[in-house]
This record gives structure tokens, C-alpha cells and sequence, in this order.
């Protein structure tokens, strides 16, 4: 005779179950699939030196994404981990901190999946990036000073019941740096034909410091000879908190190019995956951001400069051993965002910046055209 198994004593049992909310969060993971699907990889932009060095340089241009910058592989992230971890419900709000092209990319992700986004920026944002962020689909919530605003981001996420982002803590932790919207695997696959298809360096900047944690382990991962330079901007802690070996370091002001360097190093840095670091001047990054627009014939941001710089000591450190090989560096965002700022003769000029040597100087280190 048959008989029913059971238990000596009632177990506690609570179903929480929600198939409307599992039905919908396959929904937005399906749209942001068929996004990955409909877009083309970006581009590898192979620049010209001299072919007496046997150095290559190239560029991985990540403009030419559907948001416009590197930022929107962060945002697609972003949006699928906390998806995936059960944080999205239907009309949850989403808040980040971020007045630059995080905050454009991650409120063109959140219209595509009907999922409301706001960003929290400071008071004095330009009209141009509050526009691109309205354009994109977010609204803006101004707060006094960039010291607030992760703080008040956290604090709307709590009053709105909604969730806060927080891209300097996740991004590291969100993207997939073995496969899925991963840029390390992209550009290392798109230089298997190259004359030197395992770069000798990898040169990133830091935001967040998720692209460098993408690329280090990789790199790892794959046991690959190639070294990876972070570039650092002038206020940002990074460079100082990696040669001190103290993640505590601060800095009492923000940096002025825009994307990358922070007052704080952030928990997304992984600094054991970065073999070198530079620090780049301010006016070296503009210098540079102009010096290639007019090589390409379109200009690129200075975040994009500040790569540049870096590469060139590199590319000038190879030249002085007799090393040949390649270097991998990125296009991190188009220059047009910039036009009344790093474009702008009289703003760079308030700045106290003077642009001409670091212009000369690249000149003559890295004599660049387009092949």
C-alpha cells in the first residue's frame, strides 16, 4: 500500500513565489539581449606611426555606441545584475550619481526597459549634459556639490522606494569580464589578425575603475602576456592610493576631466590586476583629446586624451629598449559633448591651462595618422 511521505513535525513554509514579477523581469532581460543583438561591435581604429618602430597603436572606439560613450556597456550591466538579483520591480524607480555619460547611458537603458531613471548631479552641471540626460529619458535632481551627491542619491532611492545604482561600487562586480558585454573580450578578439595581436600594454583610465578590473582579469584569465597602465588624472586619488598601497587616500577636489579620476578610490578598483600607473596632467589630456580629433577628423573627449598621453610614454619607453608590439588604449566618448568646455579657447584658457607644449611634445613622440 502506497503511502503518503511526512514529516515528524510541520516545517515553516512560506512561499514568496511571484510568477507576474519573474515574467516581467525576463521581459527586460529579453529587451536588453535584443539590444546586444541589434548592436555591432565597435570599432577597432588602427592609427598610423612610423613603420620603422614596429609599434602599433589602436584604438577601441567606444563612441560609436547606441548612448554614445564607453559608459553604456556599464549601464547595460548595471540594469541586468540588479535584474537578476531580484532588486527591480515594476515602477521602482532607478537613481544614480552621475552628471556625465553614466548617467546619459544608463537613462537611455532604462527607457528601453520602461523603467524610470533620475540623476542626481551637481549644481552647475551644463545645460548641454542636463539636455543629453533629458534627452535620453531621465530627469535630474540637483544637489549643491559632487560631495553630495551619492549620499543623496541613496537617500532618494530610500524616499522613493527605489534603487540606487551606485556604479563606483558595482561596476566591477556587474560586468561579466569573461563574456557577456565584456570590452576586454571584444577588443582582444578583434586583434587576433593584427601584426602583433597580443598587446604588450592595455592602457585604460578610472572612473569607476570596472574597465581595468575588465581587463586586468582577463588577462589573467587567459594567462596572457600583456600588462595593463592606468592612466590618472590630476584630484583623483587613484594613482596615489595605488603607489601608497592606501585605498583611504582622498583628495579635497574633483577632477576636471570628465569621466574619469576620483577624490576617493572607489570600491570598484581592483588594484591588484594593474601593473603600471601613470598620472597625466590636466592640460596634457586636453592637448591630447585635440591633437587626435584633428588626426581622425572628429573630435574625441578628453578622458580619451588622457589615454593618449599614456600610450605615447609607453610607445616612448618600447622605442628606448627596442621593443616592438602593440598598444591597445580607448575611445571613450565623442568630443561634441565637450564643445563649450574642452573645445572652447576661452574656457580651457580660465582653466590656466597652457596647451601648446603638451601639443608639441606629442607631436613629436607619437607622429599619428589614420590607416
Amino acid at each position: 500500500m502506497k503511502q503518503n511521505a511526512t514529516w515528524p513535525e510541520p516545517l515553516q513554509d512560506v512561499d514568496r513565489s511571484d510568477d507576474a514579477l519573474r515574467a516581467w523581469v525576463a521581459e527586460r532581460i529579453h529587451r536588453l539581449d535584443a539590444d546586444g543583438r541589434r548592436s555591432a561591435d565597435t570599432h577597432l581604429v588602427r592609427l598610423a606611426l612610423p613603420t620603422s618602430w614596429d609599434i602599433e597603436l589602436y584604438l577601441k572606439d567606444e563612441s560609436t555606441h547606441a548612448s554614445g560613450s564607453l559608459k553604456h556597456r556599464l549601464a547595460r550591466s548595471l540594469f541586468l545584475f540588479a535584474l537578476v538579483n531580484g532588486q527591480l520591480r515594476p515602477g521602482m524607480p532607478v537613481i544614480e550619481a552621475s552628471s556625465g555619460s553614466t548617467a546619459v547611458s544608463e537613462a537611455h537603458v532604462a527607457r528601453m526597459l520602461d523603467i524610470p531613471f533620475i540623476a542626481v548631479i551637481p549644481r552647475g552641471t551644463s545645460t548641454r549634459k542636463i539636455a543629453l540626460i533629458e534627452a535620453a529619458g531621465g530627469t535630474c535632481h540637483v544637489v549643491d556639490g559632487a560631495a553630495d551627491m551619492s549620499r543623496a542619491a541613496q537617500h532618494l532611492a530610500e524616499e522613493r522606494g527605489g534603487l540606487f545604482l551606485d556604479q563606483f561600487t558595482h561596476a566591477e562586480r556587474a560586468t561579466d569580464w569573461r563574456g557577456n558585454n565584456s570590452i576586454a573580450v571584444s577588443a582582444l578578439s578583434q586583434m587576433e589578425l593584427e601584426p602583433h595581436p597580443v598587446p604588450r600594454w592595455i592602457v585604460v583610465g578610472a572612473g569607476t575603475g570596472g574597465t581595468s578590473a575588465t581587463f586586468g582579469r582577463l588577462l589573467r584569465y587567459r594567462r596572457l602576456p600583456t600588462s595593463l597602465c592606468v592612466a590618472d588624472v590630476e584630484n583623483s586619488a587613484f594613482f596615489d592610493g595605488w603607489v601608497q598601497g592606501d585605498l583611504t587616500v582622498t583628495t579635497e577636489h574633483g577632477s576636471r576631466i570628465e569621466g574619469i579620476g576620483r577624490p576617493q578610490v572607489e570600491p570598484s578598483f581592483v588594484p591588484g590586476v594593474v601593473d603600471r600607473m601613470i598620472s597625466v596632467p590636466d592640460a596634457a589630456s586636453v592637448a591630447g583629446a585635440r591633437y587626435l580629433s584633428e588626426r581622425l577628423g572628429r573630435r574625441v573627449g578628453a578622458s580619451t586624451g588622457t589615454n593618449l598621453v599614456a600610450a605615447a610614454q609607453l610607445i616612448a619607453r618600447m622605442r628606448e629598449r627596442g621593443e616592438t608590439g602593440s598598444v591597445l588604449t580607448l575611445l571613450c566618448d565623442p568630443g561634441d559633448r565637450y564643445s563649450d568646455t574642452y573645445f572652447d579657447d576661452a574656457w580651457v584658457a580660465e582653466q590656466g591651462w597652457e596647451l601648446d607644449p603638451w601639443r608639441e611634445a606629442l607631436e613629436r613622440m607619437l607622429p599619428l595618422g589614420v590607416r
